[in-house]
């Protein structure tokens, strides 16, 4: 079976191995269980906006349908200051789109909140606010999980597991090390079991 995985940095894994990415580990663990489940194919670069993802889609040489299809987008958005209602219109959009590319199954779609990058020491050296971080990743994360909900697709929430595992970073002092992707892999696993099962 394949799967199909888009995103930014995170799903990318900036600063780690790739047998460290979030997506990698989750399709381990999926075959450590039985489940005959191809590497991801991984349509991710760090940086990329909503926009930018759904430009590289358009060129990206896709051939759904895909068994599994992940999407964890927004931060980017959120860290130039777009607003709310923009990623609210953007989202909806890759949303229908990866519900496509899963042949039309929303249930075959899994969407993974955006991690909080305000508790990290890149945010604090910067002297960022965290707490309007916070806010502005929560207001984003709403959005996505009503969008998600409305649609029939599976939210998976990292955020919280972003805020409280803090100190598990890649050498940046940004993104996630691949110990705190192991916990998102974890996080996803039942889900994915479920719509692979």
């Amino acid at each position: 079976m394949r799967y199909l995985a888009l995103g930014d940095s995170y799903t990318i894994g900036e600063g780690v191995p790739e047998a460290g990415r979030w997506p990698v580990q989750l399709a381990r663990r999926l075959r450590q269980e039985g489940l005959d489940l191809d590497d991801p194919h991984i349509v991710a670069t760090t940086g990329w906006t909503t926009d930018e993802l759904a430009a590289a889609m358009d060129v990206a040489g896709l051939m759904p349908p895909y068994p599994l299809v992940s999407l964890l987008i927004g931060v980017n958005n959120q860290y130039r200051g777009r607003g709310a209602e923009d990623y609210r219109a953007e989202f909806r959009t890759l949303l229908g789109r990866a519900v496509e590319l899963a042949g039309g199954r929303a249930g075959r779609v899994l969407v993974l909140s955006i991690p909080d990058w305000g508790v990290t020491p890149f945010a604090h050296a910067g002297g960022r606010d965290a707490a309007r971080i916070a806010l502005e990743l929560d207001v984003y994360n709403a959005i996505a999980a009503d969008a998600v909900k409305a649609a029939g697709a599976h939210w998976v929430d990292v955020t919280g597991l972003s805020r409280r595992h803090a100190g598990l970073l890649a050498d940046d002092g940004l993104h996630p090390s691949a110990a705190q992707y192991a916990l998102w892999a974890e996080a996803a696993l039942p889900v994915a079991r479920n719509i692979l099962g």
